[in-house]
Order: C-alpha cells, then structure tokens, then sequence
C-alpha cells in the first residue's frame, strides 16, 4: 500500500507505535480485540482499528504538498477536507479558504474563483455540476483532486448499474457531501434515490409492494430522488450502494430487505432481473473501525471515549455502537475533558453539546474503552489518554504500560 507523508502534528509515539504492534502480530487483522495499555489505576481498551483511513492520508498528503507546490498562489478547497476540526485548522490556518460548508452552502461566490487560483477537491469528492463549473473557469480539477478511491469505487459501481438499466438506490444522509457528490455521479446515466436507513427502506418496500400509494412516495422522499423519477417505472430494478462512511451492517439490513421485497413482488426465479447484488460499495475501513469497535463491546470498560469531528459520519456510527453498552461520550480532542470530574461531549441524540459532571466513577481501577474517527489524528487520542492520566499522579509511566 502506499505511503504518504503525513505532517508531524498529527503523529503520535504511543498510538502509532501501538498500531505498528498490532500490525506486525495480526497483518491481515483477523483479531479485532482491543489492545490494553495498563497504568495501574486507570486502564485503556483500545480498539484494534482506527483513526486516519487510506483516503484520509490520501486527501492530508495531496493538500500539504499543494500548499508546498504554490506559495504566493490562492488556494481553495471546495468544503472541509476532512471531518475533522484539527485538521481543517491547521489547513486554514496555512492560507486555504474554503468555498462551501459541509452542507453546500456558499462561503466564497463562485465569481471570485478565477482560473489562477489552485483548487483542492475534498475527500468525498464534488458534484459533477460543480466540476463542470470549474473547467469552465480554468480551473484543474485534476492535480489536487484528493476523493477518496473508495468513493470513486462506489461512483463506478452506480455507474455500471445504469448501463444495466437498475435504478440506484444510494444508503446515505442526503445533506452529506459524499452523498451529495455519488447521487450526481449516479445520475448520469440513471435514476437515484437516497435512503437514510433501515425506516426509510421499509417505507421504499411499501412503495414497491404498493403498500403505500405512489403518489406519497414523492412526499416521504421530498428531495431525495432524481428528476423525473417515475415510481411506477424506475422501481423495477434496484441495486444498493452506500455513502461509504454508513454503518455497514445497515447497508446489509437495507440490501437484503430490498433483496426480500424484489423476491415478493417478482419471485425468486427472476430476482436476478430486478436486483443487483453490490455489497462490494462497502468500505475496508469503514467495515474495520465498525468490527474493532465491535470488538470493545467484549470488554467491561467502565465508559467509552470516542475522539473525532461532530459532523464525522463515521464517527457517529461508532458512538451509535458502543453507548448500546457503555456510558460513552464523544469528544474533539482532550479540551474536551475539562476535569476530573467534568467531560463536555457531543449528545448524538439531542445533535448537542453537554457536560456530564462524574463520568470518571470513583473506584480502585478503571477501565475505559478508547477509539476514533477515520478523520481522527493519532495525536488527538494521545492527547486524550495523557489529559486522562494526568488526574491520576500515582499512574504508571508510558515505558512500564507499554515500551514503544
């Protein structure tokens, strides 16, 4: 695989060195137990797999070597490179202005973009709108285009499935700028429509079961389905691809319920003319940092610490998994941790942030379950176990827990 340079910032002794250990002992990951780093009063279950992705040191590597290749030039990135405050930062900090938010909308105007500028296309990619603007001003959408291989695997797969005349279903949060970027690629040669999850599926095999009238198909998926689609026609044939930051074990639940609701309606003996088999879309990292998360559900940690960007997808899902089990509390970095006896942390449910009194419970030994966001630095976690183990002045050093 190949490497990328990575700036300093965002390295870590203890969770890159644990990482490499992990790596010499189990390379093709077949043990997603989390790794335990003992310093006596307090203990940290880290999960087998986290942090920065193949895409995320993609997108790092491309975007600091563009800052390096035109100084004195203006730099742009379409949105925030990554879902991760730290790093989004330290990249504005640099020079780089950002031309839309998270959600689309405009910062810069687009009149102000002139073919001299340097444009950086965002990890989960842009709109073919988007892209055809840029060309049209000048601008290179080539050199410094950091979308992630993952999501451009995802667009070819769309793209296969309307030559074969399948409408494609995409498993995703409409507001993402992924999703936003595989619904304009998928509708190119196809129809689309955008399922957030497993309800939203149950209400589309209503629809095709004609459980629910076609006419309130439009209303339940105002804004979620290409133009023109005609419900009637274009729910024939389906196939499922994902935003590839999704809880891969509901892309599953929602391509077998689909799989199901084709078999109903047309029998199993045709199922291969109306549904698509494309689990394939499913990301490695994505599917590995949900399994080694997973994995700390085995454990009987006390809490769960999770670092990452609020607005990281993927990061969510790991907090969805473990407060099934776990006090959790989702965090940006060691700020976050404002004492002892205080946590101020990100309520997925409530979409706020609070501050919990007493999330350390008061015992001889505790445990506490540690993992990250793909977006996520090293050094954030780092930062993260050192702020928790200064409360504890008895604690073993980093040497005696663990000799990186």
């Amino acid at each position: 695989m190949k490497n990328f340079e990575i700036p300093g910032i965002y390295k870590s002794s203890i969770i890159t060195g644990l990482k490499e250990l992990r790596k010499n002992e189990d390379p093709r990951k077949k043990d997603f137990s989390p790794s335990e780093l003992d310093f006596g009063p307090v203990k940290f279950l880290i999960a087998r797999h986290f942090g920065f992705c193949y895409g995320v040191e993609n997108a790092i590597d491309i975007a600091y070597r563009t800052i390096e290749e035109n100084p004195g030039k203006r730099i742009f990135l379409l949105s925030e490179m990554i879902h991760n405050p730290v790093v989004n930062l330290d990249l504005q900090s640099r020079g780089i202005q950002f031309i839309l938010d998270t959600h689309g909308n405009q910062l810069i105007d687009w009149d102000e973009i002139n073919a001299d500028d340097v444009i950086i296309i965002p990890a989960f990619g842009t709109t073919l709108d988007i892209e055809r603007l840029l060309v049209e001003k000048g601008n290179d959408v080539k050199k410094y285009n950091t979308t992630c291989p993952f999501v451009e695997r995802v667009w070819t797969r769309a793209n296969r499935l309307g030559e074969d005349n399948y409408t494609v279903i995409i498993h995703g949060k409409a507001v993402h700028e992924e999703t936003r970027a595989t619904f304009s690629h998928a509708t190119q040669n196809s129809k689309a429509l955008i399922v957030r999850g497993i309800e939203e599926a149950n209400l589309l095999a209503d629809v095709i079961l004609n459980k629910i009238h076609a006419k309130d198909f439009y209303k339940i998926f105002d804004g979620k389905f290409s133009e023109e689609f005609d419900v009637g026609k274009d729910l024939t044939r389906i196939g499922v691809v994902n935003q590839t930051t999704m809880l891969a074990t509901e892309t599953q639940m929602i391509a077998d319920l689909l799989k199901n609701t084709m078999i109903k309606k047309y029998g199993a003996n045709k199922i291969d003319e109306h549904f698509a088999d494309t689990r394939d879309t499913l990301c490695y990292a994505t599917n590995d940092n949900q399994s080694a998360t997973t994995g700390l559900l085995e454990t009987n940690a006390d809490l769960a610490i999770v670092v990452g960007g609020y607005n990281s997808s993927n990061t969510t899902h790991l907090v969805e998994i473990l407060q099934n089990k776990f006090p959790t509390y989702f965090i940006s970095g060691e700020e976050s941790i404002l004492s002892p006896e205080i946590i101020r942390h990100f309520n997925i449910r409530a979409k706020k942030i609070i501050e919990t009194e007493n999330y350390l419970p008061e015992k001889k030994k505790i445990e506490i379950a540690v993992t990250s966001g793909a977006s996520c630095p090293d050094a954030a976690v780092d930062g993260v176990l050192e702020k928790i183990l200064s409360f504890f002045p008895e604690a073993k050093s980093k040497e005696e827990a663990f000799n990186i």
